[in-house]
């Protein structure tokens, strides 16, 4: 079944007769949702690095960000609209080694990016929209649970995962904890705050107000609802970026002559303005709304007895990495996690950049990682302490 629209398209979600690229596709069934919902049809795009062991024992997950998806690294191309969004990190003598490990990445539920999600075609054929059911991070890593036993994955050497990534990677080790041997957490959270919530509350109403967006049914529209969706981005990616760094980038500095009437740009707002017109032109609105919702359920603790009870689960390795500038998940929430369940290793990268040094600070994250999935190697990494690497 195909999603009908009209060109140019509405969203830029990946749809069904799209490039596939390096994309993979697991036919999976009905899925049972935590709200009481069901989706009868569940579709999960992935790709891989590498070759499974005979018996399953080196297989990797990788989990991705708000608005990434399954290409970690490689190039952009016509089936991918962006570069890997990783480089470095996976590949054949990389701090992720593909030569030893078998590393799986999949689009999660309600991404749009070849995972069922808003812009997938219902059973009626079309487009879910506005009907596409609210969806936890327990559902999505419901969801890679059923890829895990396609694949022949019984257990994890490693589920590893920034920011929302880094949620679904502390679902995985407490919801699941047979399954995973080792749990790498960067720059994450084990619940949503109210700030988190907070600032992810008018990103969310500059959507749904667009004027295109039609209750989440756009997808016959000529026009979607690319303004809410900027503006959403421009209000998180301050979040992502440190105050010091953006007070050293941009400062004041006009993007134009600024005008008696001060209506001139500033150069932040130029930027702002670039990164939301981006994310505009390789993702869908809706799915950004559902995978933020989504964020906002996170709580490992909830109906677990909270989370000391929650994380005593787990009795694997537990790497719990911050970043000191980070804005959004500050390091007192890894610090929070640590103090739970004191067996935590705890580290920190050093960054200007924010949150978004779990990205951009490549040599110290691969650092962290090369070590933390290595069996045995732990305690290198200073465990129950926090440090700078």
């Amino acid at each position: 079944m195909s999603v009908t629209s009209v060109d140019p398209r509405p969203t830029s979600a990946w749809l069904p007769g799209d490039d596939p690229g390096d994309r993979l596709f697991c036919q999976l069934g009905a899925l049972d949702l935590e709200g009481g919902d069901r989706l009868p049809e569940l579709q999960i795009a992935y790709e891989t690095w590498g070759r499974l062991a005979p018996d399953g024992s080196n297989a990797v997950l990788i989990e991705h960000a708000l608005t990434g998806d399954s290409h970690v690294v490689g190039e952009a191309s016509p089936g991918h609209p962006s570069a890997g969004w990783w480089e470095g990190i996976v590949g054949p003598g990389a701090p992720i080694d593909t030569d030893r490990w078998f590393v799986v990445a999949p689009n999660v539920l309600g991404g749009c990016q070849g995972s069922t999600g808003p812009s997938s075609p219902a059973p009626d054929g079309e487009a879910w929209g506005g009907r596409f059911p609210q969806i936890t991070v327990r559902d999505q890593v419901a969801a890679e649970v059923a890829l895990a036993d396609r694949l022949g994955i019984d257990r994890w050497a490693a589920v590893v995962g920034g920011s929302m990534g880094g949620m679904r990677a502390l679902e995985w080790a407490v919801g699941h904890p047979e399954r995973v041997a080792r749990a790498v957490v960067l720059a994450s959270t084990a619940y949503a705050t109210a700030e988190q919530i907070g600032w992810s509350a008018p990103a969310l109403m500059a959507i749904r107000t667009d004027g295109h967006f039609a209750g989440g049914d756009y997808y016959r529209q000529p026009v979607g609802p690319d303004a809410g969706l900027t503006i959403a981005r421009q209000i998180a990616h301050v979040t992502y970026r440190s105050e010091l760094e953006l007070h050293d980038r941009f400062g004041r500095r006009p993007q134009s002559p600024l005008t008696d009437q001060g209506d001139g740009q500033f150069a932040i707002e130029s930027y702002l303005a670039h990164h939301g017109a981006k994310l505009a032109g390789r993702f869908d609105a809706n799915s950004y709304v559902v995978l933020t919702e989504a964020m906002n359920s996170h709580d490992i603790g909830r109906g677990r007895g909270g989370l000391r009870s929650a994380l005593a689960r787990f009795g694997g390795e537990l790497t719990v990495v911050a970043v000191d500038s980070d804005r959004l998940y500050p390091p007192r929430l890894s610090e929070e996690i640590q103090a739970a369940r004191p067996s935590t290793r705890l580290l920190t990268v050093t960054s200007r950049c924010g949150h978004d040094g779990f990205l951009t600070e490549s040599d110290q994250v691969g650092a962290i990682l090369a070590k933390a999935l290595v069996p045995g190697a732990g305690r290198d990494l200073r465990q129950g302490a926090p440090g700078a690497v």
